[in-house]
């Protein structure tokens, strides 16, 4: 084999002729693409670059200078002050060294790159899938979560625009964390569709910003009615009659259409080379790398390519330095100074986790693969990694950059890489650049410690404490029209905000009286039932210290601010029942961005995490039950602390969504028709980066001014007031559910997923079910019509005065689920939040 791209042939035509697949676009396309077959279930052919130094080795200097070239056009585009404040995100695997270089062309912006490897230690600043991609899941993980939360441009760099997707996917997830008016996206060839180009198009409109698009080439792939299973037949007979092949001729079965080898007997050692790499300089740029790391790579680029040219075999005319998957640019600027530095003839690659079908026809871009075992430890388990174009490339010496997390025993085994390297080259050296390890800031020895009133909240500093920290002096109220608006086009989170504080009316206030004075027994008995289920199902004994064992005592914890009076209320029954004074808090949970987890360090530091039980008023769809679940996976897995139950105790449990409750009945909790007022003066919780750091609890302000009308402790006493009277009630009740299938069904959800499509509503974000997810789209957010169940009576005597105050339409439904349901108004529902709190997918 000469090269995969050979002169006067076009590197796609072997694909073409057989599946019809066709490059219409730019004249020189053919140039920069080539076509194989992918063994990919999505999709069926690949688009192999001749330029990216990916799949096909390339001359180094025509690897980046086509990054380079980029980055200046995107340069010209921003101009010097927006080019100042830009930052460059890169795609894994394959364009992460094409985004370095992008930024080296804007010469002083920041880089970072998405990665599929997850780092111990190194909180995600965001995350993203790639649908069509071998492996979906990509991770950002700057040192610096700052490095994504500038106002500049972000310039997000891949090598190839097939449909857009991982783009928008990518920008919905940060723009929803971190809003900029401006994206630049960047990639050697643009091969959307019209409809996908409208689409982004339409994206940038929704989202309130400007979108543009550089690429070297643009054109569309043109594919036939049912190329992708055509495709994939012809795979599987290639690959039979290569392993036909194989056997007949004696050749490893592992690399079909490979040229001869000479496979080793034993593990290979090669010769390695000592870079010298300078120290607590990134080997990338998986978790940031700046202006400065820059300048000190520039200047120790030409001693480390000495030393690699002085390793070199004498003669060696045709030289390979291949990178290692991720690792692209630091492989890429060393062979670009050896180019420099010798007169062989140096080339460029990688190895890849892509499958794709090698066959060694001048028209067909991926000639030879060589397969080996992944050598560094990767989170989704072992599995087969890729060399192609190496094998009957001609090459008098391969010189093997990998970091060192993948210098391993498997780099070295007879199956591993350098073994099957050496196998086609009789020269193979290794040099290991040293993985960075980020420094992780310290955190402060000691969290501070609850806030407690009469200084934080209206209640007395037993009945809860606050782990939040103290936002009153800042101002952080928006109107309700704005800060919808904001919230659905994806210009902020709910969190970095709050609603201007609802001040009921005289006829209101009367209303909540009435309803409190009504339901109270009603609420003291689900109090009741869900404190006594707490108790006799929290395990019983457990070792002390000193020996002995010890009587079960729950950690209160609710979630802020809907479960506090509810924690309050069970905290009470304990001490009336049974004489206990159980500690009670009360933390932050947002949805879509989690669980406060320093509230979480804390309680684990001051208590035993199997005596926590999470507190909240009411369930509606679920979605909190499953963000405190997926928050306290992700809490144990990075902080190694276990323990936490994440079974939320609720006092009514209308969407079935939890097993511990008081109540599954859809009732007037009086606590849901106010807002702070009725909740110790305490506003909904607040978490946005300029106010909240790594190492602070969450936010929430205290409402002094509206001591006037604040009713907290009155609602605590009215309950309060009646637990003697439904003592017996409880027992029989305890019991009875005790012997009874609690498992959650989901009906809420379903319920809500079907309101959403009987309605046209894309969100089911923007329907809230149940009175008091009701009431608060009343109290807080932009309401379009609110679903009441036909003959509802007295429950919703408030809910038909705020709408009628709002004036919003009350309709009566016969079959709903729910005593009702409020529907957020879909005005801005294209760019709105999706049910995973962040973004809708396409």
């Amino acid at each position: 084999m000469k090269n995969a791209v050979n002169d006067g042939v076009w590197s796609g035509s072997w694909v073409a002729e057989r599946l019809g697949v066709a490059l219409v676009g730019d004249d020189g396309l053919p140039a920069l693409l080539g076509l194989a077959l992918r063994r990919n279930p999505k999709r069926a052919h690949l688009l192999v670059s001749n330029v990216l130094g990916k799949h096909v080795p390339q001359s180094p200097s025509v690897v980046y200078d086509h990054g380079l070239r980029l980055g200046r056009r995107v340069r010209d585009l921003l101009g010097e002050a927006e080019t100042a404040t830009a930052v460059v995100l890169g795609y894994a695997e394959t364009a992460t060294g094409l985004g370095h270089a992008v930024a080296d062309g804007l010469g002083s912006a920041p880089y970072l790159h998405s990665t599929r490897r997850p780092v111990p230690g190194v909180s995600a600043a965001g995350g993203f899938e790639e649908s069509h991609s071998h492996a979906t899941t990509h991770l950002l993980l700057p040192e610096d979560p700052a490095l994504l939360a500038g106002a500049g441009p972000l310039v997000l760099v891949d090598d190839e625009f097939s449909t857009g997707n991982t783009v928008l996917n990518t920008i919905r997830d940060l723009h929803e964390r971190h809003p900029r008016r401006r994206y630049v996206v960047v990639a050697l060839v643009d091969m959307r569709s019209p409809e996908d180009s409208a689409r982004m198009e339409r994206f940038a409109g929704e989202i309130g910003a400007r979108v543009d698009l550089i690429a070297a080439a643009s054109g569309v792939v043109r594919l036939p009615e049912g190329v992708l299973e055509k495709g994939q037949r012809l795979v599987a007979d290639c690959e039979a009659a290569g392993r036909r092949s194989a056997e007949a001729g004696g050749a490893h079965a592992a690399e079909p259409h490979a040229a001869p080898s000479r496979t080793p007997s034993r593990a290979h050692q090669p010769a390695r080379v000592d870079l010298r790499w300078p120290p607590g300089l990134p080997d990338g740029g998986r978790h940031g790398f700046t202006p400065h790391h820059r300048g000190r790579l520039e200047a120790a680029l030409p001693a480390m390519a000495d030393r690699i040219r002085h390793a070199l075999p004498a003669g060696a005319r045709r030289v390979l330095v291949l990178g290692c998957e991720e690792l692209m640019y630091v492989p890429l600027r060393l062979a670009h100074a050896l180019e420099q530095a010798t007169d062989a003839e140096v080339r460029f690659s990688t190895t890849t986790r892509s499958p794709v079908l090698a066959v060694d026809d001048p028209g067909y871009a991926i000639r030879t693969r060589l397969v080996f075992p992944a050598h560094d430890d990767p989170a989704d388990g072992p599995g087969e990694r890729y060399a192609y174009n190496v094998a009957g490339g001609g090459f008098d010496a391969v010189v093997a950059v990998v970091d060192s997390v993948a210098d391993t025993p498997a780099l070295h085994a007879p199956d591993g890489l350098l073994a099957r390297l050496a196998a086609h080259a009789p020269h193979v050296l290794l040099a290991v650049v040293p993985s960075y390890v980020p420094h992780a800031p310290e955190r402060p020895a000691m969290l501070p410690e609850p806030l407690r009133g009469p200084a934080f909240s209206s209640y007395a500093p037993e009945e809860v404490g606050w782990l939040l920290q103290d936002l009153s002096a800042v101002t952080l109220e928006a109107p309700t029209e704005e800060r919808e608006e904001a919230i659905q086009s994806g210009g902020a989170h709910y969190a970095e905000s709050l609603p201007v504080e609802y001040q009921p009316s005289e006829q209101y206030q009367e209303l909540f009286h009435a309803a409190l004075e009504a339901s109270a027994a009603r609420i003291a008995r689900a109090v009741g039932v869900v404190t006594e289920t707490v108790i006799a199902e929290l395990p019983h004994s457990r070792p002390r210290s000193g020996g002995g064992t010890s009587v079960p005592r729950p950690v209160l914890v609710s979630l802020a601010r809907a479960g506090t009076p509810v924690g309050v209320l069970m905290r009470r029954w304990a001490q009336f029942r049974h004489g206990l004074d159980l500690p009670h808090y009360a933390v932050s949970i947002v949805r879509g961005r989690g669980i406060d987890t320093n509230a979480l360090r804390w309680l684990a530091a001051h208590h035993d995490p199997r005596d926590v039980v999470f507190v909240d008023g009411w369930t509606g769809k679920g979605a909190i039950t499953r963000e405190l679940a997926q928050a306290v996976e992700e809490f144990e897995a990075k902080e190694g602390i276990g323990g936490f139950d994440p079974e939320i105790a609720v006092l009514a449990d209308p969407g079935s969504c939890v097993r511990t409750y008081g109540t599954r009945e859809d009732f007037l909790i009086p606590s849901a028709c106010l807002n702070s007022t009725v909740s110790g003066l305490i506003s909904r919780t607040v978490l946005r980066d300029d106010l909240v750091g790594p190492h602070d609890f969450h936010g929430a302000k205290f409402y002094r001014e509206l001591a006037g009308a604040d009713v907290s402790v009155a609602f605590l006493d009215a309950v309060s007031a009646r637990f003697p009277e439904v003592a017996d009630t409880v027992e029989v009740a305890v019991k009875e559910l005790s012997a009874a299938d609690r498992t959650p069904t989901w009906a809420g959800w379903r319920a809500v997923e079907r309101i959403s499509e009987e309605y046209g509503i894309d969100d089911v974000n923007l329907v809230k079910p149940g009175v008091g997810e009701t009431t608060r789209v009343l109290l807080r957010r932009v309401p379009w019509k609110i679903l009441a169940r036909a003959g509802a009576g007295a429950d919703l005597d408030h809910v038909r005065l705020l709408a009628e105050q709002r004036g919003v339409p009350v309709e009566e439904v016969g079959d709903l689920p729910y005593t009702c349901v409020g529907l957020i108004h879909p005005k801005y529902t294209r760019g709105a939040t999706g049910a995973d709190g962040k973004a809708v997918n396409l």
